[in-house]
């Protein structure tokens, strides 16, 4: 028996050392949310056996967050698409022709090449998510002849973009922010701990651990709000007036960085003439929050700096002066003097500030369009002082309903659901009548995959490789996304689709063979190769270095910091507008929020059988005072109503949240019969804004989409 039992261990050991070598670590780029996160998939066979987040790369620690986590179980997913699609039916009514990549692809191009011939190159529209990987889908359409690329950013962090621009004469990517050595941080519209930017969530805990504040300003008690040192709960639509009164108490009680003014900050005289009427008690009587705690917060700020860090907003698509909020977040952050400081946001490097050469790029190989965007952005009047690089997506819509200023036929939605991200489905799909060709390039099912005309489906972020791409900030690198599995269905990488749209069309400049072809396109004149990444999935190529302000700094006319912006001032937006209040809610209604929470990502997660098992619905907030009015108890089902939508939901009663709004997590109550787990689960916050894309931020191009009102009933 001794021996027996002997036998049998040496034979397991035997086996699992078998297993051992059989593994291999692939290091790849995570794909479950526009964050990016760096990760490492070890891998048995075609198997995921362990995945986590790259230990190689700084402030990872080896982590994923619940969404990165569960990369694996959308692999194994079967209800995702699966094959090359084309409509059969009706848009939307869900009747498919599977077909094969050659007939999708020479059905795609064809119309594409009808399209372009009958309305010219800039008659297609294209969408993405944004993020580093655009280069492929990028080059094709710019090969095309088309200015038309666009993002979703009208419905997340244009405002904040914008902002930047007016004040900097740069983007908001172009500075960083320094958590790790950060001495006092404020969090308004930015649930970091919620919308998890790996990274950033341990670099902050850091900090904190070393003694950095926290301050969260917000309508409910979030997971942030929580783990802050203060929070702040405002009325909602009320964080412009809270900044300004925070501006007046930096200014009149000489708390800012006077040296970095006078040497930075132009027209900061109108601006102190223009805060005179916003003090502490005023911004106490529009937001609710305690003068005292307005005062006690610039204090701390004004000792903390210059490591401060005021966040200007990640998703700022929600007032009507959203714009404004963010911009005040980047005065108060120029009046510590933390743009440019060590511990607040200073500027980024790029490989060339590190004395690097940057990598090559496809859409280089092409001219630039002749037309202009057809969204007006960064020439039409009004419009002349938005970034015309993703330009706003709501804009071209509105092009393909009226055909000014010129028409939009063919549209191809690449990994974005506007269906979902925008207010009101029934809306934007009126406007989408004009459309004769509609693609949805995707890996997993929306509303928009649901009403295409043709589904080419994309492996997931495990199943396919990208290209190189570039990370600026303290220390710049390169990094790659490698191909961990082989796809089980019949998808493809992003950037095989468009290397076979461009076969197909004779765009010869993108015919690559493979994906190392491109890597070594990339590559020259970098001194890097692509052997290089196999130790570690990234290549550091400098620092890290902190960069003092100069003159060189600010892109601005002036060189300088500019609270009056001639840019924004010409196109009929004040550069400093007046306070104007939020509307009340009318009788019996309450302002409809909405946000994130760190098992999902807006819709695509939701029918993730991981992530649906651990929330399979959301949950409508409402203050327990107003719960108690209306007869409902925590827990109970409700139906939540703007117009003609109307949704059942279940209560959570809190007294974690402003009485003048209800809160819901974004993306839930799917309707699709592809998704079994998900369809039906909850209600879709974006369904009680009706025609809400139509209401805009003129300033810096964000959707209001907090600017609605809903009924509550007990069900």
């Amino acid at each position: 028996m001794r021996e027996r039992l002997e036998t049998l261990r040496h034979t397991q050991r035997r086996h699992n050392m078998e297993q051992t070598m059989n593994r291999k670590n692939v290091y790849s780029v995570c794909g479950m949310c526009s964050v990016r996160c760096p990760m490492m998939a070890t891998v048995e066979g075609n198997k995921v056996v362990y995945l986590q987040g790259n230990p190689h790369a700084a402030g990872i620690k080896g982590a994923l967050c619940a969404r990165g986590a569960a990369g694996g179980a959308l692999v194994a997913d079967d209800e995702r698409p699966q094959f090359p699609m084309i409509r059969a039916g009706a848009r939307g009514e869900g009747k498919w022709r599977k077909v094969s990549w050659d007939e999708a692809l020479a059905y795609v191009s064809g119309e594409l090449s009808r399209i372009r011939e009958a309305h010219g190159a800039r008659s297609i529209l294209l969408s993405d998510r944004g993020g580093p990987f655009r280069d492929m889908h990028r080059a094709f359409l710019k090969a095309l002849g088309s200015p038309n690329y666009c993002n979703h950013d009208s419905a997340c962090a244009r405002n904040v973009q914008h902002a930047a621009l007016s004040l900097f004469g740069f983007g908001r990517k172009d500075v960083f922010y320094d958590y790790k050595n950060a001495k006092h941080v404020v969090l308004q519209t930015r649930n970091i701990f919620e919308a998890i930017n790996v990274k950033e969530v341990n670099d902050l805990l850091d900090a904190k651990d070393a003694g950095c504040k926290i301050t969260c300003i917000d309508v409910r008690t979030t997971v942030t709000a929580a783990k802050a040192d203060t929070f702040l709960m405002v009325r909602p639509g009320t964080d412009y007036a809270l900044n300004l009164g925070v501006i007046h108490e930096l200014i009149t009680r000489d708390l800012y960085d006077k040296d970095f003014a006078a040497a930075w900050i132009q027209d900061l005289d109108a601006l102190r003439a223009f805060i005179a009427p916003y003090d502490a008690d005023f911004a106490a009587a529009a937001t609710g929050v305690p003068a005292k705690r307005i005062r006690d917060l610039a204090d701390q700020l004004a000792a903390a700096a210059p490591a401060v860090i005021w966040h200007p907003g990640w998703m700022t698509a929600r007032y009507g002066d959203s714009f404004q909020v963010c911009r005040t977040a980047y005065i108060i952050n120029a009046l510590l003097g933390s743009i440019g400081a060590k511990g607040g946001l200073p500027q980024v490097n790029k490989p060339g500030h590190v004395g690097k050469k940057g990598l090559k790029q496809l859409v280089d190989l092409f001219p630039k369009p002749e037309a202009k965007r057809v969204d007006g952005v960064g020439w039409m009047e009004g419009r002349g002082h938005f970034e015309a690089g993703p330009g706003l997506v709501n804009l071209a819509f509105e092009a393909i309903v009226s055909g000014e200023p010129y028409p939009i036929k063919a549209y191809i939605a690449h990994r974005h659901d506007p269906l979902m991200s925008f207010p009101d489905t029934a809306d934007v799909k009126k406007k989408w009548d004009n459309l004769e060709l509609l693609v949805a390039v995707t890996y997993s099912w929306s509303d928009t995959a649901w009403f295409a005309d043709v589904i080419l489906p994309m492996s997931p972020a495990l199943e396919r490789e990208s290209m190189i791409a570039s990370k600026s900030g303290g220390a710049p690198q390169f990094f790659v996304r490698k191909r961990a599995l082989t796809p089980r269905f019949d998808t493809r990488a992003d950037w095989e689709i468009y290397r076979d749209l461009a076969r197909h069309m004779g765009i010869k400049e993108l015919d690559f063979a493979s994906i190392e072809d491109i890597w070594n396109f990339q590559l020259q004149d970098t001194g890097v190769t692509v052997a290089d990444f196999e130790a570690t999935g990234m290549i550091k190529l400098g620092g890290p270095l902190l960069r003092p302000v100069d003159d060189k700094t600010f892109k601005t006319p002036s060189g300088k910091i500019e609270i009056v912006s001639a840019k924004l001032e010409a196109d009929g937006v004040a550069s400093l507008p007046p306070y104007v209040a939020p509307a009340s809610p009318p009788p019996g209604r309450y302002r409809v929020s909405f946000g994130r929470v760190g098992l999902h990502t807006q819709g695509h997660t939701v029918n993730n059988p991981l992530l649906f098992a651990q929330m399979p619905e959301n949950e409508l907030w409402i203050n327990s005072a107003e719960a108690a009015k209306l007869g409902v108890d925590d827990g109970a089902l409700v139906t939540v109503r703007n117009g003609s939508h109307a949704g059942q939901i279940r209560a959570k009663v809190t007294e974690g949240i402003h009485p003048e709004t209800v809160f819901m997590v974004h993306g839930f109550g799917h309707t699709l019969p592809v998704e079994s787990r998900a369809r039906g689960m909850g209600v879709a916050d974006n369904e009680l804004m009706p025609q809400g894309i139509n209401n805009w931020d003129k300033g810096g191009g964000g959707v209001c989409m907090q600017e609605h009102f809903v009924t509550v009933e007990p069900a």
